[in-house]
């Protein structure tokens, strides 16, 4: 295969957003947010195809769109979880991508990943057996109790915050989020499912602008990174 996949889950309904309309197609500058997200991901040379994954009543995206700057875009069905949707996408990738391929999993409401975190990805999880992009923590971190007081200050030290692109060998991944699930556990990520199959995933660390756009203050600052790109 030249390139990669990348899979795109998008059909979540971003209640913590609130509005009537889901977040990733909400307009940033002149696009929605979720075409931002495509786009950069398929400006990226070594990224092949992408598989976007939306919800069943998504009436918001545009049906007709086939590819995003010449790549080929594909559209699954998704589920009632992020790890269902992701699961839907890899198994509805080509047939041309094979089962140790390598398969690159991206939020869809994180327009801002830079090109280099994605080439940095590739180029050192793809030997590891697999990887996400992460942050690590530099804040000071406090753990709360029930009345919403500081029970005590948690190290730092080792604590990442993971981002995505998450890139896993499709069959493996496949394989861990479907035994997630099987099993009753809801993952959050990809890295997750893979650490429950046994799987230690490299952590590579990626640009802290790679935001992950949640809540209307996340919204109009990425407008500001993308002004600066």
């Amino acid at each position: 295969m030249s390139g990669h996949w990348c899979v795109v889950p998008a059909a979540g309904r971003g209640r913590r957003f609130g509005g009537d309309v889901p977040k990733q197609y909400l307009r940033l500058h002149d696009k929605p947010l979720l075409l931002h997200t495509l786009e950069r991901l398929a400006a990226h040379p070594r990224i092949a195809g992408l598989m976007l994954v939306v919800a069943a009543d998504d009436a918001s995206w545009a049906q007709g769109l086939v590819e995003v700057l010449g790549k080929p875009l594909l559209r699954a069905t998704g589920g009632a979880e992020r790890a269902d949707s992701v699961l839907a996408g890899l198994r509805a990738l080509p047939a041309s991508v094979a089962a140790g391929d390598a398969v690159l999993v991206h939020d869809a409401a994180r327009p801002c990943v830079r090109a280099a975190d994605i080439s940095r990805l590739i180029d050192l999880a793809v030997p590891a057996g697999g990887g996400l992009l992460a942050a690590p923590l530099r804040d000071t971190l406090k753990r709360a109790d029930a009345q919403g007081r500081v029970a005590a200050t948690e190290p730092r030290e080792a604590r990442w915050r993971a981002l995505t692109p998450q890139l896993f060998p499709r069959a493996a991944l496949e394989a861990a989020l479907a035994a997630a699930a099987a099993s009753g556990i809801a993952v959050t990520d990809e890295a997750m499912a893979m650490e429950r199959a046994g799987h230690a995933p490299l952590l590579v660390e990626g640009s802290e602008d790679n935001i992950k756009v949640t809540t209307p203050a996340d919204l109009a600052l990425a407008e500001f990174i993308l002004q600066r790109a």
